[in-house]
């Protein structure tokens, strides 16, 4: 079935102001995965974020990236300083279960706040890092920074070398490695305050040349 067209508005962002351009990004680039971060301070304060600007780049070398806005005043934020100052950080995926939490952990609270008491979510020390790792999230990606990208005066992209994964027992075949999706329940960040669900799904394979050129005959 081809699909109807439609006429587009074109917007030129040379013309429009940094918030606009935020506002079309993550209006049209959906759903994004949500990347729940853990880091340790260099001082042993433990800190977690949620941040949307994310996804995996490329697997050998396993490598994560993560769009991180600091402060207008260029102050960093605290997941961005311990990266730097420590090298190491946690990725967590969120399902549905997690979003409240995932949430209290936005609150934009002081450097001197656990946000993962304020939550009330159970860690564990991590395996290859030393930052935190929570286990009610379905999954967990440790990463040690592989490097900074500064792409203007307050942001950054922040990609980290992927060292090992924790995954759920109940979602993974350890002898296929296959993930159940589906038992993975992830959520994605929409525009504005909406997220979507993983739950409804569909497959399409990829045909070969042979395969398309037998269709088509």
């Amino acid at each position: 079935m081809t699909a109807q067209i439609r006429s587009h508005v074109h917007f030129d962002f040379a013309a429009l102001t940094e918030r606009e351009r935020y506002k079309l990004l993550i209006g049209t680039v959906i759903p994004r995965p949500i990347a729940f971060i853990t880091t340790l301070s260099k001082d042993g304060q433990r800190n977690a974020g949620p941040f949307s600007f994310f996804n995996v780049l490329t697997h050998d070398p396993a490598i994560v990236a993560i769009g991180i806005e600091n402060y207008a005043d260029m102050r960093m934020k605290d997941t961005s300083r311990n990266i730097r100052e420590t090298e190491e950080f946690t990725v967590h995926i969120v399902d549905d279960a997690l979003v409240q939490q995932m949430e209290i952990c936005a609150i934009k609270f002081g450097p001197d706040v656990d946000e993962l008491a304020e939550a009330g979510l159970t860690t564990v020390p991590g395996l290859n890092v030393r930052s935190p790792r929570i286990l009610e999230a379905p999954a967990a990606l440790e990463c040690r920074r592989y490097m900074t990208l500064e792409v203007g005066k307050a942001r950054e992209i922040v990609l980290g070398e992927v060292l090992g994964v924790f995954v759920r027992e109940d979602a993974v075949d350890p002898e296929t490695m296959h993930i159940d999706q589906m038992k993975m329940d992830a959520i994605g960040r929409l525009g504005g305050h909406t997220y979507s669900r993983s739950r409804e799904q569909f497959d399409i394979r990829t045909l070969s040349v042979s395969e398309w050129e037998k269709q088509k005959a």
